[in-house]
């Protein structure tokens, strides 16, 4: 190969000449983030050379050219082995700017046409110096022939041509003109390029793949269309136009890449990895020496398959109601990691080995094996390997939907039977599993149970997870907690350890009503309510620990019901594994923090005097000794467990950075409740709802309230009018420093986060600070250290850290360097201070510039 530094000018002017983007090649996909890159670099370049000054060109990337196979001596053709967007690019960029020269000066117009657009002495598609791929032809092709007289449709040609015309237009500006035959020479010869050309015989496939070696981000999809088309020798053009280009159309890039890994992991590769697949399946291919017939069966299966799989992720577009309503339960889910066996169970019923019928009762085993585990709080971290393993395990001498139940049921599977479920409805922290639309869903197919004449439209309604017994308890609550007390248990413990079980919890579209009432004021309400779970609770005389635990009762009968078991005789995992969560959480407590029996069995779904019982029967679990009674002391029964252990335990604590007041009770700032433990052992997955939720607050139409305005009156029924006026200075600081308030959906409790980053665009965003109404308690700033340490620059530690230290200097604010991986909060009333307000104030403007500078540290 040879490579040499060049200009767009160089490159495409002289003799008729063509460059062709192969099939293999992903359509044109510049957005407009990248166009305004370009275009401040085209105009800097212009504004060079209206200055005449010499300063050096801007290097614009690479092109790697290889001659084409319909190459003729007296008409070159170049196959864009890369760099096809950057010419696309320039191309539309120069069709604009002879569009808009064109009615005041035609003859300049006609001059950059002939130069840098067209063949003109050649017709049909050798007219066109730049000829695209299929699929961006027509659009390109209608700019280079010459102005649009319709309006444009959509795509990304469309867009970038659109974008040219609109700048030269801004550019044409009389306050500011500038002279658009300099822009035109800035793109002719100011960028530079280094074109790479291939000699005949090079292997264009090996340039390829070697580009994607070197950092130009090509996906597996493209590596694989890139080695399907260069197999096609002589049926490339029939098989992208029959099967490819539709196909392509159907699916995303990234749907498309999945769907390539399903095909591997449905013919039996039961280990691949979606970043191995286009290895995978290159070997599969020529270890068979696989012929051109071959090839296209792959590429036709592939399109026979892409229907099938739009339903995973269209439901609607499912013709059968049944399976239809359970691709949409498990969409709803968000269970993608179930795609294996889905996209086999309708592969299957498409070949005729089972009926539609037959597939409702598959999934049905799907959803309830997701649901059980889910609800028994079963670690989510081998589903993959499960349901990636199940097209090669499924039994071969069983119908296909009791073959998928017999594999699910197998004990290493960990599906939990009725038992287990049971236990764990009536005692676990079910409000703490799992995603926000998950916990929904449960209640929404529980509701469905009762049949009720008038069923409720899920869709259209707008409900919210509601806890009968609130989270935060008024004193008529804990006065009736006090009467269902028994062995000197506290009422505080009593509400800690039910209020998140499902027996607590309902659905309703008017938590802000509900909020923290009385329960006498709730039933009110929830008499009116279309909901049959709700009339239930509401027929109650009154609701303590008694009548959580008898509803929890009747859900887990409706429960077992719906969500199919496993099969009995082929053995399961023992119960223990809830001792292990409880050893994984104590392992994970971090340096100058402690908890209680209370907190902990709280978190486990049991009880006090069970993990006291098992903490001193069992040796060996890791800071069993920082396991304190509430009030922060020793308990009189803790023994070492262990020979490798003892000593004063006091001493060890204070070795692990627990403090102790002058009482001699550990600080209770640095106690760790239930909520605490969850998020130490949380998964990704789970963190992510404030995300999802946090969004620009939209104007109420006229007589509605905004989230903005709910987060207020919330706020200001528990906080003074000082505290309210604080938070909503707060608020305009931040906006000036850059930022953006999004609410979130919460009605009971809603919430205000203080974003940075690209609105409604999960994953783009990031946000310090996440502020609660108080719900009789006063609102509170909550430090998200916990997802900080997933978004850079912060999984630096020691940002965190500094974050950490600068909070602290607010007076009234001490948090623990312990909970450096949780989310403590302060009270909303120390941002009355003065001084608190503008050392805050301080901390957000770093905590933006941090953010500001991380693509440059």
């Amino acid at each position: 190969m040879q490579a040499k530094e060049t200009l767009f000018a160089d490159l495409v002017q002289g003799r008729a000449q063509q460059f062709q983007v192969p099939l293999y090649q992903r359509t044109y996909s510049w957005t407009e983030r990248q166009l305004r890159q370009l275009w401040s670099d085209i105009l800097e370049q212009a504004g060079l050379l209206e200055r005449g000054e010499k300063a050096s060109t801007h290097f614009l990337g690479s092109v790697v050219l290889a001659p084409s196979p319909q190459n003729e001596a007296t008409f070159p053709r170049w196959l864009v082995v890369d760099g096809q967007q950057r010419l696309t690019t320039l191309s539309l960029a120069l069709a604009a700017i002879r569009d808009h020269v064109k009615d005041g000066d035609p003859d300049e117009a006609e001059r950059i046409d002939e130069e840098y657009l067209i063949n003109k002495r050649k017709g049909g598609s050798d007219h066109f110096r730049l000829l695209p791929t299929q699929a961006d032809r027509p659009q390109f092709a209608a700019h280079i022939r010459g102005p649009r007289t319709e309006q444009s449709a959509g795509g990304s040609v469309n867009a970038a041509y659109g974008f040219f015309r609109r700048k030269l237009v801004e550019a044409a500006d009389p306050a500011a003109p500038q002279d658009v035959f300099r822009i035109e020479q800035a793109i002719t010869s100011r960028l530079t390029l280094v074109a790479v050309t291939a000699e005949r015989g090079d292997n264009v496939h090996r340039i390829f793949e070697s580009l994607n070696n070197t950092g130009l981000k090509l996906s597996q999809a493209d590596l694989l269309r890139n080695y399907l088309f260069m197999k096609l020798h002589t049926r490339g053009e029939q098989v992208y136009e029959t099967y490819w280009l539709p196909l392509q159309d159907s699916l995303s890039n990234e749907e498309l890449e999945q769907l390539m890994w399903l095909q591997l992991v449905l013919d039996g590769d039961d280990r691949v990895r979606r970043q191995d697949l286009y290895a995978a399946q290159q070997q599969r291919f020529e270890r068979g020496e696989a012929s051109e017939e071959e090839i296209e069966a792959y590429i036709r299966e592939l399109y026979r398959r892409a229907t099938l799989f739009r339903r995973l992720l269209h439901p609607e577009e499912e013709p059968d109601a049944s399976v239809r309503a359970h691709l949409r339960r498990l969409d709803a889910w968000q269970a993608q990691v179930t795609y294996p066996a889905l996209m086999l169970l309708l592969d299957r019923r498409e070949r005729g080995d089972l009926d539609s019928a037959d597939t409702a009762r598959a999934m049905s085993y799907v959803e309830s094996f997701l649901v059980r585990r889910m609800m028994c709080r079963v670690p989510t971290n081998n589903l993959n390997r499960i349901f990636q393993a199940v097209p090669g395990q499924l039994p071969l001498d069983v119908p296909v939907a009791d073959g998928l139940h017999q594999l699910l049921s197998a004990d290493n599977r960990f599906w939990p039977d009725d038992d287990e479920l049971r236990e764990k409805i009536q005692k676990a922290p079910f409000y703490q599993f799992g995603r926000s639309q998950q916990r929904k869903m449960v209640l929404q197919r529980l509701e469905e149970t009762y049949e009720h004449p008038e069923p409720v439209d899920f869709a259209a309604a707008q409900l919210t997870i509601e806890h009968v017994m609130p989270q935060s308890p008024g004193d008529e609550w804990l006065r009736m907690l006090e009467e269902d007390a028994v062995g000197g248990e506290r009422a505080e413990d009593l509400h800690s350890r039910w209020q998140h079980t499902l027996g607590n919890l309902t659905l309703t579209a008017v938590n802000s009503e509900l909020s923290n009432r009385p329960f006498e004021r709730k039933q009110d309400l929830l008499r009116g309510s279309h909901l049959e779970m709700n009339r239930r609770i509401a027929a109650t005389e009154r609701w303590g620990v008694k009548e959580i635990r008898a509803r929890a009762d009747e859900l887990a009968d409706r429960a077992v019901t719906l969500w199919p078991a496993p099969l009995r005789g082929v053995g399961r995992a023992e119960r223990s594994r809830d001792w292990v969560l409880a050893h994984e959480v104590l392992a994970a407590l971090p340096h100058g923090t402690w908890t209680s029996y209370g907190d902990l069995a709280a978190f486990l779904g049991s009880g006090a005097q069970a993990v006291g019982n098992h903490m001193a029967s069992t040796p060996g679990v890791a800071h069993a000794y920082r396991v304190l009674t509430s009030e922060g002391k020793v308990s009189d029964g803790f023994r070492w467990t262990s020979e490798d252990e003892g000593g004063d335990v006091r001493a060890r604590l204070i070795a692990d950075g627990v403090r102790f007041t002058v009482h001699g009770a550990a600080d209770p700032a640095q106690r760790l409740t239930a909520d605490d433990l969850a998020l130490l052992v949380a998964e990704d997955d789970d963190r992510a709802d404030g995300e999802e939720t946090a969004r620009r607050t939209p104007g109420g139409g006229q007589g509605e309230e905004t989230r903005a305005d709910r987060f207020f009156r919330q706020l200001a029924a528990d906080d003074s009018p000082e505290t309210v006026e604080a938070v909503r200075a707060l608020f305009a600081r931040w906006e000036e420093l850059g930022g953006w308030v999004g609410h979130g959906a919460g009605q009971v409790t809603t919430s205000a986060f203080l974003m940075l980053g690209e609105a409604g665009a999960p994953g783009r965003g990031i946000w310090p600070l996440t502020l609660y109404p108080g719900g009789g308690r006063g609102g509170t700033a909550q430090v998200v250290f916990q997802y900080l340490a997933a978004r850079e620059p912060f999984t630096d530690r020691g940002l965190r850290l500094e974050l950490l230290k600068r909070l602290n200097e607010l007076e009234g604010v001490e948090i623990p360097e312990g909970k450096l991986e949780l989310h403590p909060s302060f009270r909303l009333s120390l941002l009355e201070r003065d001084r608190n307000r503008q050392l805050l104030a301080e901390t957000l403007a770093w905590f933006r510039d941090r953010w500001d500078k991380r693509d440059t540290a």
